[in-house]
């Protein structure tokens, strides 16, 4: 699922960003390219493992898996393997926090990183130290992993590829991209080529039988719902970019060599970003994590050390060193809202409940930011009361079900999301 606010919002955003700084639309700049990956490629047995960081279009069952089948067919003799990282409806500014946990810690030889619709209504500050955070949390761990930024777009942020541009949040990464010499390729090119001719059906299921094609003409049904490519129209359009592409950067870099950490792009950048096993935290007797046959424990794998508390006045307490703390957790129906204290500041209430909340997703919620490198105490608390729920899901013309499904105040922790360190 696509996040919410950044659709929202995008159109607005849009205009509020100088039409001069947006990037001129290129398909493919190889910049250094990916020496230290293809010159693995030509080493037969060799096991190269191809991580994919990113939102929903990459979870999806498209051009992750139609580009690694293509790079295994370039090398035949090689052993690749996929490192899949990719969580819907998340952007660079969580992705940055679980890089370690979800990519790095499986040593991949390639990154592709894809967060251009997901990052789309974002401030261009925060794009640019989440992105920048990525490459150099990854250069310093492994210095010869190569990376390559992927671009993709949706109807929200089509005009300027059509005109032209990057759209903002691909224009930010560019920036990032050409301080480290990170190749990128922008896989909605064709896409606003198509729109441009006005063949282009962003919206619609896709013909099967002769009468439904006949009706179709020769317009191209890219997805169902505007953003999510069918696997075999947008995403095959995005799999032949990368196919495109993949010449001129194998021939932008022929040394293979570790990759150095330059001088940043920005002084603000989130290398320091970590997400922290929640159970790290000091937490109250009525945490439990999810058994081996929960289903939680199955459908929230990208969550490992989640843990679960419903009663009023249950705790979690935790001290750090940095400038930034958000938790990563899991709203839902049963969740309630929580007591968040900082410091010595006032506590604030913080509802783990909203208007999507039909069903269990992974969430993340802030509890400061832009702090001072300083060390910082935070408390939260289950809170005795829940949200008026009936009004929040009313707000999507939703209502509750079951109430046995929504009645209880629930809390899902599964992580601490530091720009800093624990302080134990």
């Amino acid at each position: 699922m696509i996040r919410q606010l950044a659709l929202a919002t995008a159109v607005l955003v849009s205009h509020a960003f100088a039409q001069d700084a947006l990037v001129e639309a290129q398909e493919c700049r190889p910049r250094a390219g990916l020496p230290n990956f293809f010159s693995k490629m030509a080493k037969p047995g060799v096991p190269i493992k191809v991580a994919y960081l990113g939102g929903s279009i990459t979870a999806a069952p498209g051009w992750r898996v139609q580009s690694l089948e293509h790079l295994q067919s370039l090398a035949p003799g090689a052993k690749l393997s996929e490192v899949h990282a990719a969580i819907g409806g998340t952007g660079s500014d969580l992705g940055v926090f679980r890089l370690g946990q979800d990519v790095l810690s499986a040593k991949p030889d390639l990154l592709f990183v894809e967060f251009a619709v997901n990052d789309g209504g974002a401030p261009v500050e925060q794009i640019q130290r989440c992105m920048e955070g990525i490459v150099r949390q990854t250069w310093r761990a492994l210095p010869e992993c190569d990376i390559c930024f992927v671009y993709t777009v949706s109807e929200p942020f089509i005009a300027p590829l059509v005109d032209g541009k990057f759209q903002r949040s691909a224009s930010a990464m560019e920036a990032v991209a050409n301080h480290y010499g990170i190749p990128s390729i922008h896989m909605g090119l064709e896409v606003a080529r198509l729109a441009k001719a006005g063949r282009l059906e962003w919206r619609g299921k896709l013909p099967k039988t002769d009468a439904e094609k006949a009706a179709a003409g020769d317009k191209f049904i890219f997805a169902g719902d505007g953003v999510h490519p069918h696997t075999e129209t947008g995403h095959k359009l995005y799999t032949d970019s990368i196919v495109r592409s993949l010449p001129a950067i194998r021939d932008a870099g022929k040394t293979p060599a570790p990759h150095p950490l330059a001088e940043p792009l920005r002084a603000d950048h989130y290398e320091r970003a970590r997400l922290v096993p929640i159970q790290e935290a000091t937490l109250s007797a009525g945490f439990s994590k999810p058994g081996a046959k929960d289903p939680f424990a199955s459908r929230f794998s990208k969550l490992p050390n989640l843990h679960k508390a419903t009663a009023p006045g249950e705790t979690l307490a935790f001290t750090f060193k940095g400038t930034r703390a958000a938790i990563y957790d899991i709203v839902g129906p049963d969740c309630g809202q929580v007591i968040v204290t900082l410091d010595d500041q006032p506590p604030r209430t913080i509802p783990r409940f909203d208007a999507y909340c039909t069903s269990h997703r992974l969430s993340t919620f802030l509890i400061a930011s832009d702090l001072p490198d300083a060390v910082h105490r935070v408390k939260i608390e289950i809170h005795r009361d829940q949200p008026d729920k009936a009004a929040i899901l009313a707000q999507r013309k939703q209502t509750i079900d079951d109430p046995a499904r929504f009645n209880a105040t629930a809390f899902y922790p599964g992580g601490l999301l530091l720009l800093g360190e624990l302080v134990k």
